[in-house]
């Protein structure tokens, strides 16, 4: 999707942004305005049934998924400020509703759906963006959109957008925060110590800002950097972004 040019495109707000953090996905809106893009937002969208998928209920999850591309199929192009959301409708909802009468849809709607940071990269929009910030920056890449997304410079390539900054950790490959959905839940001790471990890198290096692209790591980040009294702040690359360009 190289058009180089400003597009109408519709808004996924996955359950965590919505509920805990409308900040992540109101940034992001005005990220794209500012370059030009047409926002939509279809409030019948809910869930992108991945909680319930993850956890074994697949009729529930397909239920879910349906509404999903009820909601979609219509649109050209959709962005998610969730790599492992972005995930599930790609990857996984051919699986979940393979045999269905829903299948063709849940084949067709995986290559419109985008991370807002591979949005940037395959729209053409990266040459809008020259500002200017400063500090340390860790990047955390999540599970999702490092495994099975497979993005891995898209989010840098942004970054790198960004004079002024330091980026941190940005050879390595990505290892866990220690969320991983309901993992965090039901295997609260080991998630606080992966979670630690992340932590511990950046602040061995002295970042000031960890930036990351999937809420649920910012969420459980933010909850580790409260329990262990640390002095740095954890943000989405949305909200970086923004901040960066003062929109």
């Amino acid at each position: 999707m190289m058009t180089g040019k400003p597009q109408p495109v519709s808004l996924f707000i996955p359950c965590l942004v919505e509920h805990l953090y409308p900040e992540i996905g109101l940034a992001m809106a005005r990220v794209l305005e500012h370059l030009g893009h047409s926002v939509f937002y279809n409030s019948s969208q809910t869930c992108c049934g991945q909680p319930a998928y993850n956890a074994g209920f697949h009729d529930e999850a397909r239920s879910v998924a349906i509404n999903f591309l009820e909601c979609f199929d219509d649109e050209r192009v959709i962005v998610s400020p969730s790599g492992s959301c972005t995930a599930m409708v790609r990857k996984s909802f051919p699986k979940l509703l393979k045999d269905t009468s829903h299948c063709d849809i849940a084949s067709t709607i995986g290559p419109r759906i985008y991370e807002f940071t591979e949005f940037l990269n395959s729209s053409g929009a990266l040459e809008q963006i020259s500002v200017t910030s400063s500090g340390r920056v860790g990047f955390h890449n999540s599970c999702h959109s490092y495994r099975e997304l497979g993005l891995k410079d898209e989010p840098l390539d942004v970054l790198n957008r960004i004079s002024g900054i330091e980026i941190i950790g940005i050879d390595e490959e990505p290892e866990c925060c220690g969320f991983g959905g309901l993992f965090s839940v039901k295997h609260r001790p080991i998630a606080e110590s992966m979670g630690a471990s992340r932590l511990d890198f950046f602040m061995e290096r002295q970042v000031d800002t960890i930036v990351s692209n999937d809420p649920g790591c910012i969420m459980h980040m933010r909850a580790q950097v409260q329990r262990l009294n640390l002095s740095v702040s954890v943000q989405h690359i949305t909200e970086f972004l923004a901040a960066a360009m003062s929109v």
